[in-house]
């Protein structure tokens, strides 16, 4: 991965190559002479070269290359320090509750925040632990920001944030916090209303400590959803298993786009584990358009994520063939049991609609180039297609068409769709003021530098003032 990072970034800095298309671009005649997407993908690799610096002499060019190297390097070193657990003596936290947490020893581990556990206690815990501190952790931030920084300002833009943005269509940071702020603004009233339910709620099951605090707020507006709307994952799990759920994207690819979905054989070595299945995208007319290698089950050394990437992009070969996309599926669903198939629950099958909104998106691409295709577009627009497809998802016509229970073969009744749709407006205002939040969070971080305050000081002070829920000493 470095090597390749490396290798890109070299090219992205090869002067050579540069004036080569910059010759072009001047060539009015030769310009007009292009189709628009060539003319498109001409500019892109010029925007790509500029935002690399090559416009700086060969030692800042250098420069330019091992930072972005490094910035790599730190990105996935604090990615990986993300995921692992943090210990504390046992002897610590209550007896009651020393079960919820992998024994090692004298040790605790805490892997995760526990947000759906019901006891106040154990969430508490679990998000004062499992989020403290680690000085190993900060000081990657520290030099992954500082990084970033200096990458922008030696190509010359003001802060990380333009460097980054430039090339979406929200074009610059000043849109983006304009944006952040009116969105903030809109949902103010109706996030405190959402913050006053959780609080009552809270009162109601734990009268001894009423204070909202962070670890609340994905435990108690799911108890209101299911309070309000009956929402039990429990009573949807049945109607969807996850050969109906193919099916239902089958159906809906078949009579939206032409398109049917087809298992194939893979051959020795060509897959990664025995769990993942290949599956063949043909249209109806146009025939083969690529390959999903879907990678759905969990597995003790597989990253605990939903996602989708690309393996080969699509493009129009010189021959005249169309070189197919390839791209691969990663989702953590549970194992089929002796007595029950795949079951997902509603928002499991929501995150398979999203990611094969991905995967259609790299399917339907066509581009003549593999530098356009697919889901390589803007940023901020790359999530169109995937959010499109959880509309499909919780639309009755759509849901009523493979939503049957894996032993009657009855469907998933009406009034049951509905109560699920419903139930997403609750705490809606709230979980996307969270959101508007880490945003505000990212612009400040990437914003001008050096940081007037601490990483945890500027968290701190955001998520009272953005969030509205308050800070967590120690975390």
């Amino acid at each position: 991965c470095d090597s390749f990072t490396l290798y890109l970034s070299r090219l992205n800095t090869d002067v050579e190559l540069c004036q080569s298309l910059r010759r072009l671009l001047a060539d009015e005649v030769a310009m007009n002479s292009l189709d628009p997407e060539t003319r498109r993908v001409a500019e892109l690799f010029m925007f790509d070269f500029e935002i690399s610096g090559i416009h700086l002499d060969e030692e800042k060019r250098k420069k330019a290359v091992n930072l972005n190297v490094r910035i790599l390097d730190l990105c996935n070193e604090f990615l990986t320090g993300t995921h692992l657990p943090n210990k504390i003596d046992k002897h610590v936290l209550p007896e009651h509750i020393r079960y919820n947490f992998t024994a090692e020893g004298n040790y605790l581990q805490v892997a995760g925040l526990h947000a759906d556990c019901p006891d106040d206690l154990v969430r508490e815990a679990a998000y004062k632990i499992f989020l403290h501190p680690n000085v190993e952790q900060l000081r990657r931030l520290d030099e992954l920001l500082a990084s970033r920084n200096s990458l922008a300002q030696l190509v010359g833009y003001d802060t990380f944030a333009h460097r980054a943005l430039q090339g979406t269509m929200a074009k610059n940071p000043e849109t983006v916090t304009q944006f952040l702020e009116k969105l903030s603004d809109q949902l103010s009233k109706r996030t405190q209303k959402d913050f006053e339910m959780m609080t009552k709620m809270k009162m109601k099951l734990n009268p001894r400590n009423s204070e909202l605090m962070p670890w609340d707020h994905p435990y108690y507006s799911g108890v209101l959803r299911a309070e309000r709307y009956n929402i039990d994952p429990g009573l949807y799990c049945p109607f969807f298993s996850l050969g109906a759920c193919m099916e239902g994207l089958n159906s809906l690819f078949s009579q939206l786009l032409g398109i049917s979905l087809y298992a194939e054989q893979t051959q020795r070595g060509e897959v990664w584990s025995e769990d993942v299945r290949k599956l063949a995208v043909v249209h109806e007319t146009e025939g083969l358009l690529g390959y999903i290698y879907c990678d759905f089950f969990q597995r003790p050394d597989k990253p605990h994520q939903d996602c989708h990437f690309t393996v080969r992009g699509g493009r129009l070969r010189e021959n005249g063939e169309y070189q197919l996309p390839v791209v691969v599926l990663m989702l953590s669903l549970p194992h089929s049991t002796r007595s029950a198939p795949t079951l997902l629950s509603p928002g499991m099958m929501e995150n398979l609609f999203h990611e094969m909104g991905h995967a259609m998106h790299s399917m339907l691409g066509r581009t003549r180039y593999q530098h356009v295709t697919g889901t390589r577009c803007a940023t901020d627009f790359a999530e169109v297609p995937s959010i499109l497809m959880e509309y499909f998802a919780n639309d009755y016509r759509v849901v009523n068409q493979f939503a049957k229970h894996y032993k009657t073969g009855q469907p998933l009744p009406k009034n049951m769709v509905s109560r699920l749709c419903e139930s997403k407006k609750v705490c809606a205002a709230a979980d996307m003021q969270l959101q508007v939040f880490y945003a505000a969070l990212d612009q400040i971080y990437h914003g001008k530098h050096p940081l007037k305050k601490s990483t945890t000081e500027i968290l701190k002070e955001a998520q009272e003032n953005v969030y509205g829920l308050p800070y967590v000493p120690n975390t």
